[in-house]
């Protein structure tokens, strides 16, 4: 009852003039940048997080939340349309969209793609509305030896993100972390790697790195494989009853997958979209139309996608650990604003807390009013050519990385970690371990450190604390249980290219 209350005050304030704007503006903004071939929801808000350095930190995270989901959608309009996965969360999307789009059936298969977000969205809105707060709560009386469990904890996600090589994973992991090294130190304020030059004292910018590794390096990948689009047209919009017959059972068992494994620490959409998607093969009568056109082939695992983006917020909010590459960018963002998600977020910053979870809410009926209109402006979209778009992307990066701080440094850091995020994905190197450990890297020598200043010194006081060797012992088996996961899913993943080849 108390979440309910909580709740009613927050949508009290998610309704507001400015903050039910912001929740607009971000939803468009970032289905339109999701929907631009090439970048995902990583990208989009590296892209437009500066738009909201401008604004207080309740419209700027409504706007930057809205932003997220918005591109959580739109990535399914370049995999539908044009046979393009914005990232691995829309590969299976396109197994079944594309060849629907070939039948002319393109926009019945986005109107699906559409429904299947929104009643993900919202199954996993009301979840988060009632399991977040509990366990904040319960996390309340962490100290330094139990936030250094939740850190290690939280790099057990590397496994998870490191795509087919562990072994580039965890090297992306330690450039990452020391990148985050640059700078002062957090307890002697001693310069590090910074060769003594003062420019580098305040150590790399967030926005920067984000901007240069995501947004230019998907603008060059894009601009060097002269991305096209096809002829598509589109017969109708809005999906039949019978069509909706079909779906809501894929859409609800994508929902249930994707949310019972978006709470896994590591277990990020790029996984769970695979598992949905297999599992509809598996139950589905006529398995070989899975890969020619089946609309349950769409709708598991979009549906699979944002439930496992919403409960993904979950221990983001509750215990600051980032499931997936795009909410920890979120949780910079929070940080800069000097909001530290964590057990104290729902008893120090409660109305802040309440008026983002209504504004997911709000958030996700607006995603559905604003893109089944849409629909047609965004497959006109995706026909500008590349060589234009990317251009034009360029020049928003670049505005974005100077904007951070008003410094032409952070506009060339931006610039080399474009150029290096390009080499990496051309040859297959991940990023996100790069970004989460640069996020996470800096927290975990700070809680160990503090730890080790309460024990004099003696690491045993990680095994004498029990929630503290728990959530070791926890991130030892999310760590087996990732790569279980992640193994089963690669394999999946062959299978079901292998099939499609020989098709």
């Amino acid at each position: 009852m108390d979440a309910l209350v909580a709740l009613g005050g927050g949508f009290a304030a998610a309704l507001s003039p400015m903050n039910l704007a912001m929740a607009v503006v971000g939803a468009l903004l970032g289905t339109l940048v999701g929907v631009l071939p090439g970048l995902g929801p990583t990208a989009a808000i590296a892209l437009l997080f500066p738009l909201t350095t401008v604004l207080a930190p309740v419209p700027a995270i409504i706007m930057l939340s809205g932003i997220y989901y918005g591109a959580m959608y739109g990535g399914s309009t370049t995999a539908i349309l044009l046979n393009i996965p914005g990232e691995v969360a829309s590969v299976p999307t396109c197994l079944d969209g594309y060849p629907l789009a070939q039948q002319g059936r393109g926009g019945v298969a986005l109107g699906v793609a559409a429904i299947g977000s929104f009643v993900a969205g919202t199954l996993g809105v009301i979840a988060l509305t009632f399991f977040a707060p509990p366990l904040a709560d319960r996390a309340l009386w962490f100290g330094p030896p139990e936030y250094f469990g939740l850190m290690v904890l939280a790099f057990t996600v590397i496994a998870s993100l490191s795509g087919g090589s562990l072994v580039r994973g965890f090297a992306m992991a330690m450039l990452g972390y020391f990148v985050s090294l640059i700078g002062l130190g957090p307890s002697t304020a001693e310069p590090r790697f910074t060769f003594g030059w003062e420019p580098l004292m305040g150590g790399v910018e967030f926005i920067a790195l984000v901007v240069g590794l995501f947004a230019i390096a998907e603008v060059f990948l894009g601009l060097e494989e002269a991305r096209v689009a096809i002829a598509t047209k589109l017969r109708n919009v809005f999906p039949r009853a019978a069509d909706l017959r079909q779906a809501l059972p894929a859409i609800l068992r994508g929902t249930g997958i994707g949310f019972v494994l978006g709470l896994l620490p590591g277990c990020a959409p790029g996984v769970t979209v695979f598992l949905a998607y297999d599992a509809e093969k598996k139950l589905a009568r006529e398995p070989e139309r899975f890969g020619r056109g089946a609309i349950e082939g769409v709708a598991a695992p979009e549906s699979a996608n944002n439930a496992t983006s919403s409960a993904g917020f979950i221990p983001l909010l509750a215990l600051g650990i980032p499931a997936s590459p795009p909410l920890a960018v979120l949780l910079g963002g929070l940080m800069v604003y000097g909001l530290q998600p964590g057990p104290l977020l729902f008893e120090r910053n409660a109305d802040f807390a309440w008026t983002v979870i209504a504004s997911f809410y709000v958030g996700n009926v607006i995603l559905l009013l604003l893109n089944l209109p849409l629909i047609g402006m965004w497959v006109w979209l995706t026909r500008i050519p590349y060589g234009i778009l990317g251009p034009v992307i360029l020049l928003l990066a670049f505005l974005g990385a100077y904007s951070a701080r008003n410094s032409m440094l952070d506009v060339g850091v931006s610039l080399v970690c474009g150029i290096a995020g390009y080499l990496l994905r051309k040859y297959q190197w991940p990023l996100a371990p790069l970004l989460l450990a640069y996020m996470l890297g800096p927290l975990l020598e700070k809680y160990l450190l503090q730890s080790l200043s309460m024990s004099g010194g003696s690491p045993l006081i990680f095994f004498q604390r029990g929630v503290a060797l728990a959530l070791l012992l926890g991130a030892a088996l999310l760590l087996v249980l990732s790569l279980v996961i992640v193994h089963y899913a690669s394999q999946r993943v062959r299978e079901t290219t292998a099939e499609e080849m020989a098709l």
